[in-house]
């Protein structure tokens, strides 16, 4: 089960569960789409994995699974992706 974590862990965007600018690498690290296009360049800097939009959860199964709630932030923030 996706954790569906809170937060960019680039910028501390918050990132709700319903959101769609959430985007996941396959290890869920998380990133919002400005961050993971413009800085990241669809590529997790944690692992190299390219990041796709985080699917939403449906409201029913949310109250079910909730989403995390710990919030996971790169102390260094995120460096631009070499070309």
């Amino acid at each position: 089960m996706l954790e569906l974590r809170p937060n960019c862990e680039c910028c501390d965007k918050d990132l709700p569960p319903e959101s769609a600018e959430a985007r996941i690498c396959t290890y869920e690290c998380t990133f919002c789409a400005d961050c993971a296009d413009d800085v990241l360049k669809g590529a997790c800097p944690n692992c190299g994995c390219n990041l796709v939009a985080r699917p939403i959860r449906p409201a029913d199964m949310l109250a079910k699974h909730p989403a995390s709630t710990k919030r996971v932030l790169k102390a260094e923030g995120c460096a631009p992706r070499a070309a």
